[in-house]
């Protein structure tokens, strides 16, 4: 499932990411960490420099300049953290299932017994739930 952000974005919070990218975009393309300092130094400076605009016009029209420009000189090996979304790592591991713990055997649960009873009475209250919620399920007969 693709990592989709959820609710209202507000412009500030669109430029601390726009920020986030540019100085990932930095960091792939300086290699030397002098240089990539420099760079976003100076790239920093840029965005103190257009902080106080009061326009939102202007501020936004910004914003899609720099992220159009971003989009136009992206790093072919942009750097991304393995576990977020388009890393190596990402979602690579799977939790179990809570169906599995069904099938444990009575020994098993015996170890956890006070886990496995609360384990039960949930069961219990979400079947109560769903019946309450969608009516008894129906059985189709083939034909």
């Amino acid at each position: 499932m693709a990592h989709i952000p959820t609710g209202l974005v507000s412009h500030s919070r669109k430029v601390c990411n726009f920020y986030k990218r540019m100085i990932r975009h930095l960091e792939s393309c300086c290699p030397d960490l002098a240089e990539f300092r420099y760079e976003a130094v100076l790239m920093r400076a840029e965005f103190d420099k257009n902080k106080d605009i009061k326009d939102l016009r202007c501020a936004k029209a910004l914003l899609g300049e720099g992220e159009a420009k971003l989009r136009a000189g992206m790093h072919w090996n942009y750097l991304k953290f393995p576990e977020s979304p388009g890393g190596c790592a990402y979602q690579r591991d799977h939790p179990p299932l809570d169906y599995i713990l069904d099938y444990w055997d009575e020994m098993e649960k015996a170890r956890y017994p006070k886990y496995f009873a609360l384990r039960e009475k949930r069961k219990k209250e979400y079947e109560e739930f769903y019946r309450k919620q969608y009516g008894e399920p129906t059985t189709h007969s083939g034909h």
